[in-house]
């Protein structure tokens, strides 16, 4: 019996040489695929879906790209699941660890080729990357303990991460914009408190950051349109049982004025709820469900502002922010924590009202209100704000940043140049390797910038070899420039994050040797 059919009829397998290459070219055409978005003069993609509407995507955000692509290669879905990881993580650098992670498996390719045995390359990777995380520890910049210093530090990494993004144009503002919202977390990374409410008309520079809380809602008829001293009672429960509903319930009866008589006990206990809730001395009440008529009348007449509706992320904000707590049962009113705010009006943003709680007790939550042309251009310029909210939420807790511009990745380079020298043996190709891995992403941003990156390295590097050297790319004169006088940063955690997971991807994708797809399962004729 020939060896073949071990496996049922359609599966594959791919060994050795054959697999490894399917694996090299499944992961450097991801990472040429989001290469041309990197840096400040990156360029954006469109993506279609198929589906029905066919929506369209505009983004630069390398997360956001591969996230909707459906890809077969096997080596091709760790990078991306790495961009996916290192948006959750930090949020930035989505683009940067595929193109890394990419250029390491290129380079480990010319090695495999030349005879030198994956391990080796993964020994010396490991050896390499220890060795650039190092260069960094020694490079890094803290002004934890000055708070004007390190604000300034924070507006810096948020300019350089909206820079390459749709926001680039009035990025101070945006920055302005996050580092503020992020400095009212108090230290906290949770940006489900920061509300981001998109809403199309006007420019994008129209945006704006508010102090209170917006909720998308409009405010019922005939109730205050505006209550100061507001005591909120945020809900989750139902308040549409005041008329049987015609699905699902059967009820039995010999005459009409028994149903009306069903109703009426429904309608009194529907008053009995009510009652409960307005005797916790409120005035707002905020419900996730609907709120039939009755019960608003009911509300309406007590002077309550009642809000249905409300989505449930908007009520844990709410709730948040007011220092309420969601209820549900209102037997005991003492129990509840009711929340408090200033103010609550009605205002208007473009075309559509909402309603504004000004004055909060918690002021960790904010909501940010993007204007914009389109949905479009929306949705991008809700993710690149999201992209730097993720940065500065986690260099707040983690104070040390980078000068960026492809100097950190030449500093790695350089130190990583000289472990190779110093090591003997095989393992030293895999980390001159290394650190042409690492020289790429500086080539990537001249290169989307139409500069010429041989020439502009080959001057970043010999730069690098004087001591506490600030150079890097400075794509806006399309020279080499000092990057702390021009103000570009970086977090250093997103940095670190790029070079430990694409380290660990390449290292994954190199130990394969063999792709084994396994047959589908046949669909048996149930008859």
């Amino acid at each position: 019996m020939p060896i073949d059919k071990i496996f049922k009829d359609d599966a594959s397998e791919e060994k050795g040489e054959r697999a490894r290459m399917a694996s090299f070219v499944g992961a450097m055409a991801i990472s040429d695929l989001v290469k041309s978005t990197l840096g400040p003069k990156g360029m954006d993609k469109i993506l279609q879906s198929t589906g029905r509407g066919h929506a369209v995507t505009v983004t630069n955000d390398g997360a956001t790209i591969l996230k909707s692509l459906h890809i077969d290669n096997p080596a091709a879905k760790v990078l991306v699941d790495i961009s996916k990881v290192q948006d959750d993580e930090v949020g930035d650098g989505t683009t940067s660890v595929v193109v890394l992670a990419g250029e390491l498996l290129r380079e480990a390719e010319k090695l495999v080729a030349s005879k030198i045995h994956p391990m080796t390359i993964i020994a010396g990777y490991r050896m390499a990357s220890e060795c650039a995380r190092n260069a960094l520890l020694k490079r890094v910049i803290d002004n934890k303990d000055n708070a004007e210093k390190f604000r300034s530090d924070l507006l810096k990494i948020a300019m350089t991460t909206l820079c390459s993004k749709i926001l680039s144009q009035d990025k101070e503002h945006f920055a302005e914009m996050a580092v503020d919202a992020v400095f009212r977390l108090k230290g906290s990374t949770n940006l489900e408190a920061i509300q981001i409410i998109k809403k199309p008309g006007g420019a994008l520079r129209d945006s704006f950051l508010d102090e209170g809380f917006i909720l998308d809602k409009k405010i019922g008829i005939g109730q205050p349109k505006r209550i100061e001293n507001a005591k909120i009672l945020v809900a989750n429960t139902a308040m549409d049982t005041d008329k049987v509903k015609i699905y699902g319930a059967r009820v039995r009866v010999d005459s009409m004025t028994k149903v009306a008589e069903i109703e009426g006990a429904e309608k009194e206990k529907m008053k009995d709820k009510v009652k409960k809730i307005i005797a916790h001395g409120i005035n707002c009440f905020v419900n996730r469900q609907l709120i039939y008529n009755f019960p608003e009348e009911l509300f309406a007449d007590a002077g309550i502002l009642a809000i249905e509706h409300a989505d449930f992320e908007g009520i844990e904000r709410l709730g948040l922010v007011t220092g309420g707590e969601i209820a549900s049962t209102f037997d005991n009113p003492e129990s509840v924590k009711l929340g408090h705010c200033k103010l609550i009006e009605e205002i208007m943003i473009g075309e559509d009202k909402l309603i504004h709680f000004s004055g909060c007790e918690m002021g960790q939550a904010c909501s940010i209100v993007l204007r914009g042309a389109s949905h479009h251009v929306l949705d991008e310029a809700e993710r690149s704000l999201h992209d730097a909210l993720c940065v500065l939420s986690q260099t707040v807790n983690d104070t040390r940043v980078l000068l960026g511009g492809g100097w950190p990745e030449m500093v790695m380079a350089k130190e990583v140049d000289e472990l190779a020298r110093k090591t003997a043996g095989k393992k030293s190709h895999a980390i001159e390797a290394f650190s042409r891995a690492l020289v790429a992403i500086p080539t990537t941003i001249a290169d989307n910038a139409g500069l010429d990156s041989a020439e502009l390295v080959a001057q970043l590097r010999a730069e690098h070899h004087t001591e506490g050297c600030n150079a890097g790319i400075d794509v806006i004169s399309g020279s080499v420039g000092d990057m702390e006088e021009r103000g570009i940063y970086e977090a250093f955690k997103v940095k670190q994050a790029v070079l430990l997971s694409a380290t660990e991807a390449s290292e994954m994708i190199l130990r394969v040797d063999e792709i084994i797809t396994c047959a589908p399962r046949r669909r048996e004729d149930r008859m």
